[in-house]
């Protein structure tokens, strides 16, 4: 690896080309202060590229390389012919390669919240919390409760196995008697896992309801959802697994899907990972195949939509933000969900486009200043983020 320029490896790694093995070492050599100030020339080398971003006005320049520079080195100021980032690629580019410094940050030290200060606006990201609604009516805050047992439903024990999950243990079989549900309610700011009774794992993202039975006894297994959720569903040829929403219903045997059903957005959105589904939707049933998603908007129409980016359909399991041509009203009410913050508009909405990811770990300063830097200008007031002209 030492015969191979910082910089190339700085555009692998973006690129998603590097190896596991080759991304440990590279974080090993930077942690141990080997090779810094190569690291310090690849990255300018990489934001001075005039073929991927043209030319630049020298304090948007130093702007950008003051948000992703390491932190602890020295600011360099930028000459008087360097190159300027349009909005959009400096978004991007900003972006994917800040996520790389908090994964270095996430790896050295956990978890990242203990390093950072409290800020006095008490906007933080989302964390593992819910709230668990038993069949009797009685509710256990879930991210205050201990792991182990936390309740017993007929024959089933409700465990917590580990922070941020939840799972269903039959201690028999269920032989009959009415069904009882629980129901998970995650919060603005707040996501959560649980492996159901027949062994299917659900992720469950911010400002989302499931409901679901404590034992699947029947002739299928039916879960109720609003807001977004991802699932794999454990395989019972027999029995097939609905989710059921507003106006729609998916069915699968077993396989891995994203659901995204918010009432804010304008479509609820069915995204097929592997396997397959039928979804019951509009007086259709439209069977789906791996990488594609149908959508469904308010007036009841229906589209298919092919080869869709599944990565960016699971980024939020999976600990990001991931954005492909997002307009801002997108991007905010996803900011708006996990960081629980109001978002208002003074004047126009920016007609932009935003792409790359970025670490959900990421402070609301971080996720603000990537804004400022693509010339979206907003201003914090508590919990409230007010974009401005």
């Amino acid at each position: 690896m030492e015969s191979t320029p910082l910089s190339t490896l700085i555009r692998r790694y973006l690129n998603e080309e590097l190896s596991e093995e080759e991304t440990r070492r590279l974080w090993e050599t930077l942690r141990e202060g080997e090779g810094q100030e190569q690291w310090e020339e690849a990255l300018l080398s990489l934001l001075q590229d005039k073929q991927l971003h043209g030319h630049a006005d020298p304090a948007r320049m130093e702007q950008v390389y003051a948000s992703i520079r390491p932190a602890g080195t020295p600011v360099v100021p930028m000459g008087r012919h360097r190159w300027l980032i349009p909005a959009v690629a400096a978004v991007a580019l900003t972006i994917i390669i800040t996520s790389a410094v908090f994964w270095l940050s996430g790896r050295r030290q956990q978890p990242l919240a203990k390093h950072t200060p409290v800020p006095a606006h008490e906007v933080m990201p989302g964390s593992n919390k819910a709230t668990l609604t038993l069949a009797d009516g009685s509710t256990i805050t879930l991210d205050s409760a201990g792991n182990g047992a936390l309740a017993q439903q007929g024959n089933v024990q409700v465990v917590q196995v580990d922070s941020g999950q939840l799972a269903y243990k039959a201690s028999g079989s269920h032989t009959g008697g009415a069904l009882q549900y629980n129901t998970l309610a995650i919060p603005r700011g707040g996501q959560f896992r649980v492996t159901l009774p027949d062994g299917t794992k659900v992720w469950i993202n911010a400002a989302s309801t499931l409901r679901y039975p404590t034992a699947f006894s029947g002739r299928d297994r039916t879960v109720q959802l609003t807001g977004e959720a991802y699932f794999e569903v454990a395989p019972m040829p027999n029995k097939p697994f609905h989710v059921k929403l507003n106006n729609m219903d998916i069915q699968v045997l077993g396989t891995h899907f994203n659901v995204m059903a918010y009432t804010e957005e304008a479509t609820i959105r069915t995204t097929l990972l592997e396997g397959a589904v039928k979804i019951d939707a509009a007086g259709a049933q439209t069977p789906l195949r791996p990488g594609q998603q149908l959508r469904l908007d308010a007036t009841g129409q229906l589209a298919v939509v092919n080869n869709v980016d599944v990565d960016e359909i699971v980024a939020w399991k999976n600990g990001y933000f991931q954005f492909n041509h997002e307009k801002l009203p997108g991007v905010m009410r996803q900011i708006a969900r996990w960081y629980d913050v109001e978002v208002a508009y003074e004047g126009h909405v920016p007609d932009r486009e935003f792409g790359g990811k970025i670490s959900r770990n990421s402070s609301i300063e971080e996720v603000l200043k990537i804004l400022e830097l693509s010339k979206i200008h907003v201003r914090l007031e508590k919990k409230k983020i007010i974009v401005i002209p």
